[in-house]
């Protein structure tokens, strides 16, 4: 059996991540061979959020408040939450999240889910959907302006060899 504690992780920030989404993580996850659920804790500085406001098509996503007073935005509008509070994003448009610092102190939240894959994830500000297969260079992040008919691109060359096959 492992196991760790969550006051003792370390937080990893991302020096690309843009201003306003700069929190740090600690994936728990791999620090427990789980396979079936991930959980992350977030750091969150004052004015920083976690990602944008999306909803999940595979993974429903528990919230646990910490440390701190984080707001989630969600479909009915946003509420600030206290230490200890919990909530959950169910998968589809009703599970829709954002949670940011709108505070001047350190926020600290345990989020978890289902692992599925492949998946995808909406974004409904930015007119973005992600697509995440579990292989990095097979996942997509595409704005849905961009789709295109099922048929773009095909030809039907080689699709029914038989049709131009001799009757016996």
């Amino acid at each position: 059996m492992r196991a760790i504690t969550i006051a003792g992780v370390d937080f990893e920030y991302d020096p690309s991540d843009p201003p306003g989404f700069r929190s740090g993580r600690s994936r728990l996850g791999p620090l427990l061979d789980a396979t079936r659920l991930g959980a992350s804790v977030y750091e969150l500085p004052p004015g920083q959020a976690v990602c944008p406001y999306h909803y999940e098509y595979g993974e429903e996503e528990w919230l646990v408040v910490l440390e701190g007073h984080p707001t989630v935005r969600h479909p009915g509008g946003s509420d600030r939450l206290a230490p200890l509070d919990t909530t959950c994003f169910p998968v589809g448009p009703d599970g829709a999240h954002a949670i940011r610092n709108d505070t001047d102190e350190t926020v600290r939240i345990l989020m978890f889910s289902n692992v599925a894959f492949p998946t995808a994830t909406a974004y409904p500000d930015s007119g973005k959907v992600g697509i995440w297969i579990g292989e990095r260079d097979e996942d997509l992040m595409a704005r849905r302006a961009d789709g295109v008919d099922y048929w773009d691109g095909e030809t039907g060359e080689g699709a029914d060899r038989t049709a131009d096959a001799p009757n016996p």
